[in-house]
């Protein structure tokens, strides 16, 4: 048994990207360990959502567990830092915030969590954070930082393959189902072309799992979102295979190895 840690930004964000590949260790009798670096408090959320008094935060934890319970994580925690919201407003530089907090200090906290763990495996974001989100970035910088610290001997940044979503996105903007919803625009600026993308992840088997726990975080991803309104082919074009750089892995790490020398499994040999 090895032990995967998968590091967020916000609750909702491990689902996205990474839902399969962690249910899939889980099923395959990894541990699975999910850490979160703030809980969300600036998420958009729908007028009368939440209870009378009720915080966003609040709820947005309470949708972590139940998403994690899903997805077979077997512990969760949060870093205690603030959601800092989109870049260039004025929550970056709030007292607390992710994006303001030195990385070293930031690292300090989820190393003692891998070292805690003995993690065989660490993921986090690319050096954008798949769209230029700040506390993404964060991320990718916190995360590269904290498994130098602990010695964590994998390492694979989550990113989004821009030219495979592009495809799928033209053929379900020409179906008839393409006007049931509005479709994100990608630019340069989201995930990475695939040239340069080495790991890809089947989870096409865990896609149950994982529509169910992004169903379970309703305060961000509702029935009408690109998420969720999408016909299953498209969904799965969309999210059956989980992309990374897998910059600190070994090479070809064994029988994962595709053809074409990207790998197929975050835990091979593990």
């Amino acid at each position: 048994m090895a032990t995967l840690v998968s590091f967020h930004a916000h609750p909702d964000d491990e689902c996205i990207g990474c839902g399969g590949v962690l249910r899939k260790a889980h099923e395959e009798g990894h541990r699975v360990v999910l850490v979160v670096a703030t809980r969300g408090e600036h998420g958009e959320v729908p007028d009368g959502f939440l209870d009378e008094g009720e915080p966003l935060w609040r709820r947005r934890v309470a949708e972590t567990h139940a998403a994690a319970e899903i997805l077979g994580v077997d512990r969760v925690e949060f870093l205690g830092y603030t959601d800092s919201g989109m870049m260039g407003a004025d929550t970056n530089d709030a007292p607390g915030s992710f994006w303001r907090t030195p990385v070293d200090e930031a690292a300090q906290r989820l190393a003692a969590i891998l070292t805690d763990e003995h993690a065989d495996v660490l993921t986090c974001y690319d050096d954008n954070g798949g769209y230029g989100h700040p506390d993404h970035i964060q991320v990718h910088r916190v995360g590269m930082r904290a498994a130098g610290l602990a010695g964590t001997p994998r390492v694979f940044q989550n990113t989004m393959n821009r030219d495979h979503l592009a495809r799928g996105m033209r053929a379900v903007a020409d179906s008839p189902e393409g006007a049931l919803f509005e479709l994100p625009d990608l630019d340069e600026n989201f995930g990475k072309p695939e040239s340069v993308i080495d790991t890809a992840v089947d989870v096409t088997g865990y896609l149950g799992y994982k529509r169910a726990a992004m169903r379970a975080h309703a305060s961000q991803i509702s029935e009408q979102s690109f998420f969720l309104a999408m016909p299953d082919e498209a969904f799965a074009h969309a999210f059956g295979t989980e992309w990374f750089l897998g910059s600190r892995a070994p090479r070809g790490y064994g029988r994962s190895a595709g053809s074409d020398g990207t790998g197929t499994d975050l835990l091979a040999g593990l």
